[in-house]
This record gives structure tokens, C-alpha cells and sequence, in this order.
């Protein structure tokens, strides 16, 4: 249990371990500690719809998740958007990455992602509501884990780096389980669609990252754990007719 407690002193705020760099047998517990946020959001969700309207529920859950995660992927978010867009050759780009000041690139995708993942958490329906908010973290954990399998890593050190030690496509297997298994019980069948897509869109965009850099970064991880819980909320929305019948049935 110490390879979860890692994990989730890793990518949450909970004191439970030191806060170190997982190492490539931690990342198997990703999704699952994603679950962890999840549940939480969902407590959130039950308290404060009883008490403000959506849009202040939408900013409560944001909020939330922000803080539970020590806001570690928006920044990666927002380096890679300075890095990405504002370089022009991959050693330009990885300088950038490495940059401790905040672009004008960064404050435009950063604006830009929290209106988006806002208007979201407030849209979503009721009847798949539960469900989508506990798989959304889950689903963007696995979508950074799959890139760290599929894509090498750029540098030689960074914090990153510690996640390729012992690394193996059974910790992927063990990942990949616990969001599916996730996806089909609070979700239904339209769960493991979204899974599926949520993991193609991370590949896609590890793929366009990796061109532009050589390879991933830690910083990348985050920005692909960003656009796989935009993608989970957007595919939950597109759904919204068909998993609220299917969350019913599981429940």
C-alpha cells in the first residue's frame, strides 16, 4: 500500500506520504486516486446544490479540484501553452517549459481552460451527473498514464523522469482495469465509449506534443490530464440523452 500512498501524496494535497515523484509501479494507482478526487467532488456536488445556484456549484467543483491537486496539472497546462505556442524549435520550447515566468501564451490558455472546465461542472445533467464527476479525474490520471507509456521522455532529469523507473505494461493493465471497471459501473456501456475516446484524444495530443518536443515532459503529463477531464465532461454532455438511462439501470 505504500506504491498508493505515494500516489496519492503525489497528486493531491492529503498528507499521507512524502511528497515524491512517483516512480513508474506508483502510476498504477493514477486512476484510482483519481476515483479518490472524484468521490470527493461528488460529496461537494450533493452539499452545494442544496444551497447556491449551478454557476456557484460549477465555480465550488472547480475550486475544489484546483485545490485537491495542489493545481499541479493546470500548471503543466500552462507551461505547455507557453512552451508549446511560444517556441519555435524544440530546445526553444523546452526552454520555455523550464521558464518560471508566466507568458502571455499561459494566461490566455489558462483563462480559456477555466471558463471551459466552469460552464462545464455547471452544465452538467442530473442524471449522469454523479457518475461523470467521479470518473473525470479517473479518466484524465489514465489519459496522463497512457502517454507515459506510449511516448518517451525528453529529458534526462526533471521530475517526470522518476516515472519512468521500473516502468511496465502491467502498471498500465492495472490503471487501465480500474478506470474501465469505473466507467462501466457509473456509467454503463456509454461509460466505457467515453473511456475510449477520452483515451484516443490523449494519445492525439501526446503524439502533437512529442513532435514539437522530442518527447514528453512532466509539464506534459499535466496538460494531457487537463484534456482528458475536458474531454470526459464534453463527451458526458454530448451523451447526456443516453448515460442518465444507462447510470439509472447501474443504480
Amino acid at each position: 500500500m505504500s506504491s498508493l500512498r505515494t500516489a496519492i501524496g503525489f497528486l493531491t494535497i492529503l498528507p499521507v506520504a512524502p511528497k515524491r515523484a512517483p516512480t513508474g509501479a506508483d502510476r498504477a494507482w493514477f486512476p484510482l486516486v483519481g476515483l479518490l478526487i472524484g468521490a470527493c467532488l461528488v460529496g461537494i456536488d450533493a452539499a452545494a446544490r442544496e444551497l447556491v445556484p449551478p454557476l456557484v456549484v460549477g465555480a465550488l467543483l472547480l475550486s475544489a479540484l484546483l485545490i485537491l491537486t495542489r493545481g499541479l496539472h493546470m500548471e503543466g497546462w500552462l507551461d505547455c501553452c507557453d512552451g508549446l505556442l511560444g517556441g519555435h524549435t524544440p530546445a526553444d520550447r523546452l526552454r520555455i517549459l523550464r521558464d518560471t515566468h508566466v507568458g502571455a501564451f499561459a494566461v490566455i490558455g489558462g483563462g480559456a481552460l477555466i471558463v471551459l472546465q466552469w460552464s462545464l461542472l455547471a452544465s452538467l445533467p442530473d442524471g449522469a451527473r454523479i457518475g461523470l464527476l467521479l470518473v473525470c479525474p479517473c479518466f484524465g490520471r489514465l489519459a496522463m498514464l497512457a502517454a507515459m507509456d506510449v511516448f518517451p521522455y525528453v529529458r534526462t532529469d526533471g521530475l517526470g523522469s522518476a516515472f519512468t523507473v521500473g516502468r511496465h505494461w502491467r502498471h498500465m493493465a492495472c490503471g487501465g482495469a480500474t478506470a474501465l471497471l469505473a466507467a462501466g459501473l457509473a456509467l454503463g456501456p456509454g461509460g466505457l465509449a467515453v473511456c475510449s475516446i477520452v483515451l484516443a484524444v490523449a494519445l492525439l495530443a501526446g503524439r502533437w506534443i512529442s513532435r514539437l518536443l522530442g518527447g514528453l515532459t512532466g509539464d506534459a503529463y499535466g496538460a494531457i490530464n487537463q484534456i482528458g477531464e475536458v474531454t470526459t465532461l464534453m463527451l458526458g454532455l454530448a451523451l447526456a440523452p443516453v448515460l442518465p438511462n444507462l447510470f439509472n439501470s447501474v443504480i
